[in-house]
């Protein structure tokens, strides 16, 4: 497992990394080492509001030439995994080469994204891959945070799958040839409060918009280029290339773009009301990305009723056999015993939220856990225990 933070989000021009985190997973998902440390990149820093670390902390960090000769030790006979890999393969080729070390041979990755949209839907960043399983997520955009919470969403994504759905993986995966160079012992960032931004709380609840694998790649990009608010030249000319190398065109990619824009001012108007705040924020994005005053102009109108409320009642709500359900939080009656009683009726339990689950029953049906929050995402209902057991005594 591996995750950068970085000064931008162009490799191949001035970026750099300046964090890194390794975690090391077993192949039945359990994590066994863990290694972070900051990396001096001899420039500026880039958005600090966004990775949270200070020109102070990087002055006694190594340069990432002084630390290659450890993590090729840390990635050697491993697949590498990232949430969205693209992105942190992009900078871990580029840095490498930038120290003058060539691979033996080519890295064997996995990108959890890519795996969780392919077995569960919904939408692509690491937030909401992370809620569909109530995998922790605080303190995001620090590295190691990042890398263990992936290890952990991979660790779920393994138990939900058959071993050989991995073999590809594992098959090729190649020794490195070590690097002779300097080593410089790492050096952690420090411990400290982290506050999520207001753009992060909102991505967090926006519904997935795309089609593919390859769109949500690009929207992913697009995301972590908007976190500041601000598309640089540089940022621009990389979405530009990504969108060519991954066959998004123009007319999609502007299809995508209004979706996004749509589905965030949706999550804005989840509340019932958009504040001055928000309502700047999305007029800035719009602008960003060239959304049509229409469209807009629409978005930022309140929601009739009808399409704002959520259909959580559960009045003349039936289950079907073969039908998917979810359980979150600690019951009265244990879990497993639960599962097996679900199962037994014909009904499929399954370990995570997506939008093909017809139920989510709950300990408390005011949950916040993410498996929660993204049922109210998708309009799935929210029932307790007490209605479970009514359901099953009403088949025996």
């Amino acid at each position: 497992m591996i995750d950068f933070e970085t000064t931008g989000f162009v490799a191949e021009h001035h970026d750099r990394v300046i964090e890194v985190a390794v975690v090391h997973v077993s192949p039945d998902g359990l994590i066994s080492g863990r290694w972070e440390t900051l990396v001096n990149p001899g420039r500026d820093l880039g958005r600090q509001d966004i990775h949270g670390i200070t020109a102070r902390e990087i002055l006694g960090a190594p340069a990432f030439a002084d630390i290659v000769a450890d993590l090729v030790e840390l990635l050697t006979d491993r697949v590498i995994v990232a949430h969205n890999a693209s992105f942190d393969l992009r900078f871990l080729n580029a840095e490498l080469a930038r120290a003058g070390y060539r691979a033996s041979a080519d890295f064997s990755s996995v990108c959890t994204m890519r795996v969780s949209r392919a077995l569960l839907g919904g939408g692509g960043s690491l937030a909401d891959c992370c809620a569909a399983f109530d995998i922790e997520l605080t303190g995001a955009h620090r590295a190691l945070v990042d890398a263990t919470a992936t290890a952990e969403l991979l660790a779920a994504l393994i138990a939900s799958t058959d071993r050989e759905y991995w073999v590809p993986a594992f098959e090729a995966v190649s020794p490195l040839a070590p690097h002779v160079g300097q080593r410089a012992a790492w050096f952690a960032r420090e411990d400290g409060d982290y506050a999520p931004t207001f753009l992060e709380r909102i991505v967090d609840r926006v519904p997935d918009v795309a089609d593919t694998l390859e769109q949500a790649e690009y929207l992913a990009f697009l995301e972590r280029c908007l976190l500041d608010r601000y598309l640089s030249e540089h940022e621009m000319n990389a979405l530009v290339t990504l969108a060519d190398e991954l066959g998004v065109g123009r007319t999609t990619a502007e299809r995508l773009h209004t979706l996004y824009f749509q589905a965030l001012a949706a999550a804005a108007w989840a509340d019932g009301i958009v504040t001055e705040l928000e309502r700047d924020d999305l007029l800035t994005v719009a602008q960003l990305l060239s959304i049509p005053a229409e469209i807009v102009s629409t978005a930022l109108e309140a929601p009739s009723t009808e399409v704002a409320a959520q259909a959580t009642a559960t009045a003349g709500f039936d289950l079907a056999v073969g039908d998917a359900v979810v359980l979150t939080g600690d019951m009265l009656r244990p879990r497993a015993a639960w599962e097996a009683t679900l199962v037994d009726l014909g009904y499929v339990v399954k370990p995570a939220v997506t939008k093909t689950v017809k139920l989510v029953v709950a300990a408390d049906p005011d949950s916040l856990s993410g498996k929660a929050k993204k049922a109210r995402d998708y309009g799935i209902p929210i029932v307790g225990e007490p209605w479970l057991l009514d359901l099953t005594a009403a088949t025996v």
